[in-house]
């Protein structure tokens, strides 16, 4: 796997982790998963993305 498709697909996925944490937040449903993880996933979804873009344009 060549290290471009690599980088798309872990921006990808930090997107989704980032996705699911202001989800949660924003909606309150979900009620199974604290609001501590939806931080967490949130905040550490969009470092993932910002870090994979400024990676990937490089």
């Amino acid at each position: 796997m060549k290290n471009k498709t690599r980088m798309i697909i872990t921006l990808v996925c930090s997107l989704l982790v980032f996705s699911v944490g202001m989800f949660r937040l924003l909606t309150e449903s979900l009620s199974s998963t604290p609001f501590f993880v939806a931080y967490i996933f949130a905040i550490f979804g969009f470092i993932g993305v910002v870090a994979n873009g400024v990676i990937l344009r490089k």
